[in-house]
């Protein structure tokens, strides 16, 4: 493949005949959206129009109109395709579902797309209803769902499309722990990745496709071992860990494409902030003899569709109301990026932890727990608007209040620190608890020095001690490998408030409210 290429071509034999067989193919590819429809501003959250005007803002359906528009142009013979997670982020999301999703996918024209964990946060009927709206296959080939009314005669494997007259398979991939992340459901069961795509890439090289792309939603660190582990595969289009590739950004994960056993990996960030353009060459014999391209910026320099823009607007309406409500104020950015939220102590953290323990103090509660995964996005300083809360916590997840051991909390916050290496959504952020953690050692044994404040005083955890602890209903009921706060032994209550309802009271309370971390989570 790569390899291949950069030997002479003397000893390849090229021959003028053999270069007309050579196949070219642009691939244009998003992932992990989240209802990102109108710009974002370099927090990833809300940019108003003000900000946009003065070309502050990035991403948007209205600039990746015009983006793959001029993509196409360029490449001539091109594929657009989404690595999943088009699902959940914004009120957009929030009012109505995958709706929106569907028509600007389709006003796009992908080609595929994967299942992200994602779509399935409102189960799989909500899945059904968005297949049902888009004109391209939607893909998940490690899960049996025959059992599942609502994907089993529409959800794919894999599939062929046509394109410059050549056939070319593509292999859906999601998380294998999309039980654990989302509500698919007792019907759909997910199955290692590895095994997954190698099954169907046999299937469709037995049937003559020799161009084999996986989109995969596992993360970049999954990609590498499917492609380590398979034969076949010629291209990966990646999601999930929201992984910025460049040969550019010293910012950059790795490398665009990333080889890995001839493969290439490519991933385009998140949030409509990039479009990714990988540019492949096969051989007759469906060989990559040559992949490079770099994920292009949605910047200002990027004019937005005037079409799109209006009908962003339309569909916006509805949702002004509530978004635009001042609720606060923030004195500093409240840092909440995943890069952060998901490795170690961050504002954003603290702030919804704290807002959680101070809502349900008076009621015997001593600690709080938030995953960092449920934190998607930062908030800027100046006036805080209840889209802002919603930005950063879109799941309308309540207030949950259960009591568990020391030992149980002990347990938990070694399963929050266990996939710190992957970015794992499960990192917990704090409140009312300290505690330390040492990735270097193996996952379960991660964990050191928990502290619990009991009044002004941290005293060492209990583990025979019943301690009250208060989280978010998600987590509380088994969610991001959480399966120790969960049963119906807990004295738990489920019902509380909204936690976007909650943070924002607590914002306003705390008057111009200032950031901060103090050391209560630390890295050994």
């Amino acid at each position: 493949m790569i390899a291949r290429f950069l030997t002479t071509v003397a000893a390849l034999g090229l021959t003028a005949g053999m270069a007309a067989a050579e196949y070219k193919l642009t691939i244009l590819h998003t992932n992990d959206f989240h209802a990102r429809f109108e710009p974002i501003s370099k927090y990833d959250s809300g940019c108003s129009s003000e900000d946009n005007t003065e070309g502050k803002c990035f991403g948007g359906s209205a600039r990746l109109v015009t983006a793959v528009e001029a993509a196409r142009a360029r490449a001539g013979n091109s594929i657009l395709v989404d690595g999943g997670d088009q699902f959940q982020g914004t009120l957009f999301y929030t009012y109505y579902k995958g709706k929106v999703a569907a028509e600007m996918m389709n006003k796009l024209g992908y080609d595929g797309m994967t299942v992200g964990n994602h779509e399935f946060d409102d189960g799989p009927e909500v899945l059904r209803g968005f297949m049902d709206a888009v004109d391209f296959p939607v893909l998940m080939s490690n899960a049996d769902f025959s059992a599942e009314k609502f994907l089993s005669d529409k959800l794919l494997k894999s599939t062929v499309i046509e394109k410059g007259g050549e056939k070319i398979g593509l292999i859906g991939l999601t998380p294998q722990d999309t039980d654990e992340l989302a509500s698919p459901g007792p019907n759909v069961h997910f199955s290692d990745p590895v095994a997954a795509v190698q099954g169907e890439v046999d299937r469709l090289t037995a049937s003559g496709v020799n161009k084999i792309i996986v989109l995969s939603h596992s993360g970049y660190v999954v990609d590498q071992k499917v492609a380590a582990g398979t034969t076949g595969v010629d291209v990966i289009v990646g999601g999930h860990s929201n992984t910025y590739l460049s040969n550019e950004s010293d910012r950059a994960a790795g490398p665009y494409p990333t080889m890995v056993n001839d493969v290439a990996i490519v991933q385009a960030y998140a949030y409509g902030k990039f479009l990714g353009e990988l540019n492949v060459t096969f051989d007759d014999a469906g060989n990559v003899t040559e992949a490079a391209g770099e994920p292009l910026i949605m910047d200002a320099a990027v004019s937005e569709d005037e079409t799109t823009v209006a009908r962003i607007a339309e569909l916006a309406a509805p949702l002004d109301e509530i978004r635009n409500k001042v609720v606060a104020a923030a004195e500093t950015a409240i840092e909440g990026s995943r890069d952060v939220c998901r490795a170690e102590e961050c504002p954003m953290g603290n702030l919804v932890a704290d807002a959680m323990l101070a809502r349900v103090k008076d009621q015997g509660v001593s600690i709080a727990i938030q995953n960092g995964g449920g934190l998607r996005s930062s908030i800027d300083a100046g006036e805080v608007t209840m889209g802002e809360v919603l930005t950063v916590l879109p799941f309308q997840n309540t207030l949950s209040t259960f009591q568990i051991s020391g030992q149980t909390m002990i347990d938990a916050l070694e399963n929050g620190v266990s996939q710190v290496e992957e970015g794992g959504g499960r990192f917990p952020q704090v409140a009312g608890l300290s505690f330390a953690f040492d990735a270097s050692k193996e996952p379960g044994a991660r964990v050191s020095d928990v502290m619990v404040l009991e009044g002004e005083t941290a005293t060492p955890i209990d583990p025979a001690k019943i301690y009250g602890v208060v989280s978010n209903n998600y987590v509380r009921n088994g969610g991001d490998g959480y399966k120790m706060f969960s049963g119906d032994d807990k004295n738990a209550y489920d019902f509380g408030p909204d936690l976007a309802d909650v943070v924002a009271e607590f914002l306003a309370a705390e008057g111009p409210y200032s950031a901060y971390t103090d050391g209560r989570i630390t890295k050994k």
